[in-house]
């Protein structure tokens, strides 16, 4: 029998850690998008604007200085600037606005 991706045991051990994580990014975002839409709430009913880029800009530092690879900087922005994206979208979206 030959080795292919299907039954060999190193790629398939490689496969399941990879959906692990996959799992855990999907958990991390959900629990970003509920408190992003609390703050959204909180700061509606305040009169405060919902985008804030220089908290935005700050985020973005913050995370790159933790960054330690071997995602790159330029990977790291292009994550955020989607991440920030769909975020506010699925805000919006879950606000009915």
């Amino acid at each position: 029998m030959s080795t292919t991706p299907e039954n060999d045991p190193v790629i398939r051990q490689f496969r399941d850690q990879i959906s692990d994580n996959d799992l855990k990014i999907v958990d991390a975002i959900n629990k970003r998008l509920k408190l992003v839409a609390q703050l959204h709430t909180y700061k509606a009913e305040h009169g405060i604007d919902f985008v804030d880029p220089d908290r935005e800009a700050w985020m973005l530092t913050y995370v790159s200085r933790a960054n330690k690879g071997p995602l790159s900087g330029e990977g790291l922005r292009e994550i955020y600037d989607h991440l920030l994206s769909l975020t506010k979208a699925e805000v919006l979206r879950l606000r009915g606005d």
